[in-house]
């Protein structure tokens, strides 16, 4: 399953898109970013109810300045047990920036193919929105 968002947010995203640790100014419920190496990096999420939730990703793609692509380690995670895959492409052209995030479902997520991708469509919509208020501030 893939969700696609693309609008336009101004000049200089990618300083912010090649940048892990910029991921908690403008990716949905990060509040930070830790262990940065050159290919890989965890994000600590705030669930909404407070507590913290760690995913590890790893740097697949980076063709600068246009493509940036990493994958989430879901082995051993609770994420495994509703995702077999879970990717995030950013793609930079001048102004306008494209977000794909491409899931692969198990589970009892595989019955709900639209309620993931929705989902989805929205993180991407609101990484877009946030990009766009960071890059205009």
């Amino acid at each position: 399953m893939k969700a696609r968002r693309s609008r336009e947010v101004g000049t200089g995203a990618w300083a912010f898109v090649a940048d892990p640790y910029q991921l908690a100014r403008w990716w949905p419920h990060v509040a930070r970013v830790e262990g940065v190496t050159a290919d890989g990096w965890t994000t600590v999420l705030s669930s909404p109810r407070g507590q913290a939730v760690r995913a590890d990703w790893r740097l697949v793609a980076s063709d600068p300045p246009r493509r940036r692509r990493w994958e989430q380690e879901l082995e051993g995670t609770p994420f495994s047990r509703f995702l077999e895959a879970h990717a995030v492409e950013v793609r930079v052209d001048g102004p306008r920036v494209t977000i794909e995030i491409e899931q692969r479902l198990r589970g009892w997520a595989r019955f709900a193919p639209f309620l993931v991708k929705r989902a989805a469509r929205q993180q991407a919509g609101q990484a877009l929105d946030a990009l766009s208020e960071v890059l205009s501030g």
